[in-house]
């Protein structure tokens, strides 16, 4: 590291430590970019998340199952629990009035939540260690510095937590079951 020199009319001042070729203000370019990485890519695009709130419920429902590309949700478990997972979310989102970039990011967290537990089989201890860390950095923040960082505020970071505590890590186990375990297809009916 270099310190970097700042000039003033009453001669030099150091500036403060920075990366040799660097300065405060790429500094900070540098570490708004990586905040701006959290939780990207979006789940959802700012098109659909629009386009979804002007729909009902089973407008909702079926916008999701097309961009999930479900196919078997009348005989696959799987399918339709986790379609019931996204809606419910998406629903419950739009209950608490959030703005397009809110619905972007919190659907997005659903949406990696699922995905560390399916291809990192994160345990519910690490997956809540992992919101805890994702939360801190989109979350409110004492700082005044990371107060454009925010997508949450305190109130609505809790309500993000509580709804995750009860929709998806409440029934955790569940997930893994759907998951991890094999499942034998079960024929029910006759052949006409």
């Amino acid at each position: 590291m270099a310190a970097s020199v700042g000039t003033t009319p009453g001669g030099t001042t150091p500036a403060g430590m920075t990366p040799a070729g660097t300065t405060p203000e790429s500094e900070k370019d540098t570490e708004f970019q990586e905040r701006e990485k959290i939780l990207c890519p979006d789940f959802l695009s700012v098109a659909q998340i629009t386009e979804m709130l002007a729909e009902d419920v089973d407008g909702v429902q079926q916008k999701l199952e097309k961009l999930l590309n479900f196919r078997n949700l009348q005989t696959c478990l799987k399918e339709a629990s986790l379609l019931d997972y996204y809606v419910s979310g998406f629903l419950w989102a739009r209950g608490m009035d959030f703005s397009i970039i809110q619905y972007s990011k919190f659907m997005t967290l659903l949406d990696m939540l699922l995905h560390n537990l399916r291809t990192l089989h994160m345990s519910l201890e690490d997956s809540i260690k992992w919101l805890r860390e994702v939360m801190a950095e989109i979350g409110p923040s004492h700082s005044q510095k990371n107060e454009e960082w925010n997508i949450f505020d305190v109130k609505q970071a809790n309500a993000v937590v509580d709804y995750l505590k009860i929709s998806l890590f409440q029934h955790y186990k569940l997930y893994e079951f759907l998951f991890f375990s094999a499942r034998e297809e079960i024929v029910i009916g006759t052949e006409k």
